[in-house]
């Protein structure tokens, strides 16, 4: 494998060297370590945002788009070769950014320690290719100069109150001519670096192919493989987790590819979040739904739909909406390509079918897709939350009945679920209000809701019955088949 003689990461225009740096360093760390303080710890897992900044990525609709990720989570190891734009970086006390100085003049700072996190944030939101103003209504959430507020669903500020903040990102215009971050979106995006860096007997590793990366994981079970890093840098921050071997594969081209083949869509394992509801673009229509509360921007700008699989939690939030798809995992290994139906993957808490020299390459959805259907997550917040309990459903009618359902759980057992007794419940019957609480009453009973401290096991049994009713009366155009037959 060809490695750079120094790795480094190129920050605010000058590149770093990653000299001495261990496989579980962060990037906030990292930074901070070298002076580049604007960037802070709040949570240290990926919820407040504070240590927000921009990374040059790929970019859907231009060839690189500054990306905004939490660098309390990523390893600085995994931005060998890339570049950085942190708060110090955008501008300076005498030559202030439009978004350091919108939030300046209208407020939106008081104790300043999550403001260059919100900066970063909205900086990348200013940036983001396709922004326009719009002569459209707005709501709270989209400004007239088409910033979207969900950009800053992963910042949180304790003091100022979010007004300012809303203000001063409505307030914003367009880059200017000659904005030099502006004009390197028009660029190819820097190529992933091969890396191989060992420390104090721990390596980090990012081979250059998908060969290499099987033949390696078959030599050393034990390495722990990463691409977004939103759930390992949790376990390396809050729990001291270590281990000897990290390997990186989110820059695999065989992982980042997304296709409509002939009878399912497949979608690349190591595709962001982002990355695949840009691309989709409403085209699977439950994803759509999934996106908008799947955590916050932040997260879904690193977090990758073969890493939301790959932890196996009970309450990760992509496996319920892929059980109602009928989702299928591809798992590579030196041996080829293994498909596995994704309500056969789970085997038991954070456990499943992929052997130890297996990758997942990506999942499968098979085509065409069923025209009812609905994501349900319920948790304490709108966004950036786990869920207490959460439902995917995809429901075929076909006069007045149900021809085929596929309902997916999550928060009620060990593992991902389908709903098999509901669906039993709901196929062949008629679409009516009579049908649907009667399989209501089967779904409040599926799986072993339990007692812990996001609810109790009577309150999700009740969520998971509330859910179907209320997928009922908010598809009422569905009903009117029965009615006029």
């Amino acid at each position: 494998m060809s490695t750079p003689i120094t790795p480094g990461v190129t920050v605010n225009g000058d590149r770093l060297p990653l000299t001495g740096v261990a496989a579980h360093t962060t990037a906030l760390d990292w930074l901070r370590g070298r002076g580049l303080t604007g960037a802070k710890e709040g949570c240290a897992e990926g919820e407040c945002g504070a240590c927000s900044v921009m990374v040059a990525r790929p970019g859907t609709t231009s060839p690189t788009e500054w990306t905004s990720v939490n660098a309390c989570l990523v390893p600085v190891a995994a931005l060998d070769g890339q570049e950085v734009v942190t708060s110090e970086g955008l501008g300076s006390s005498s030559d202030l950014h439009p978004v350091q100085q919108e939030l300046a003049v209208r407020g939106g700072s008081q104790c300043g320690y999550c403001t260059p996190g919100f900066v970063c944030s909205l900086a990348a939101e200013f940036y983001r290719p396709g922004r326009v103003a719009t002569d459209a209504a707005c709501d709270h959430e989209h400004g007239p100069n088409g910033v979207d507020l969900h950009a800053l669903s992963g910042n949180l500020c304790r003091c100022t109150g979010y007004r300012p903040i809303r203000d001063a990102a409505f307030a914003l215009g367009s880059p200017e001519d000659g904005d030099a971050l502006a004009a390197r979106q028009q660029q190819p995006p820097p190529e992933p670096a091969p890396t191989r860096i060992t420390v104090d007997g721990a390596e980090f590793v990012r081979p250059e192919t998908l060969t290499e990366t099987l033949a390696l994981l078959t030599e050393r079970p034990e390495a722990q493989v990463v691409a977004g890093s939103t759930d390992w840098g949790v376990e390396v921050n809050l729990r001291g987790r270590r281990a000897p071997l990290v390997v990186a594969v989110d820059r695999l081209p065989e992982l980042r590819e997304l296709a409509f083949r002939t009878g399912y869509v497949e979608i690349g394992a190591a595709l962001t979040l982002t990355e695949i509801e840009r691309k989709l673009n409403g085209r699977v229509p439950l994803l759509a739904e999934l996106f908008p509360q799947f955590a916050s921007r932040l997260i879904r700008n690193s977090a990758t739909i073969g890493g939301n699989i790959g932890t196996a939690s009970p309450i990760g939030d992509a496996p319920p909406a892929l059980l109602a798809l009928d989702a299928d995992v591809v798992l590579a290994s030196p041996r080829g390509d293994r498909v596995v139906a994704l309500a056969d993957y789970f085997t038991g808490y954070r456990e499943t079918v992929r052997a130890a020299d297996e990758l997942i390459r990506g999942v499968r959805l098979p085509l065409p897709l069923a025209p009812l259907v609905g994501f349900h997550k319920i948790a304490k917040r709108r966004f950036d939350d786990i869920s207490s309990v959460a439902v995917g459903y995809a429901l075929e009618i076909a006069d007045g009945a149900v021809v085929r359902a596929r309902i997916g759980l999550g928060g009620v057992a060990a593992t991902p679920l389908r709903a098999v007794a509901t669906e039993d419940a709901l196929a062949g019957r008629p679409w009516t209000e009579e049908t649907v609480r009667r399989a209501a009453a089967v779904l409040a009973e599926e799986g072993t809701p339990m007692d812990d401290h996001r609810a109790s096991a009577s309150y999700r049994s009740a969520m998971l019955g509330q859910s179907l009713l209320r997928l009922f009366h908010t598809h009422p155009e569905t009903h009117r088949q029965e009615v006029s037959a």
